[in-house]
């Protein structure tokens, strides 16, 4: 079973630097999309994450990131947002 703590411990580290500027979209894209399978509640915000993610949006920059940010810390906490 993979380790909840690492999970949170890396959307973390990644919703802050996409947040930051420090990271590409196209980069946290690609990393949610290989994530993998997590037990409840981390199960449906992951599925929901990847959903998002897996389309090539045409939204204004500022719009998308706001909502890719959201769907990250969706994860982090465990789809209570």
């Amino acid at each position: 079973m993979k380790k909840i703590d690492d999970l949170i411990a890396s959307v973390t580290s990644i919703h802050d630097r996409y947040k930051a500027g420090r990271m590409e979209r196209e980069t946290v894209r690609e990393w949610v999309l290989g994530l993998g399978g997590y037990p409840a509640p981390y199960a449906a915000p992951l599925q929901e994450a990847a959903a998002w993610f897996r389309p090539i949006h045409k939204i204004e920059p500022d719009t998308l990131k706001v909502e890719d940010l959201a769907r990250l810390k969706a994860i982090i906490e465990g789809g209570r947002t």
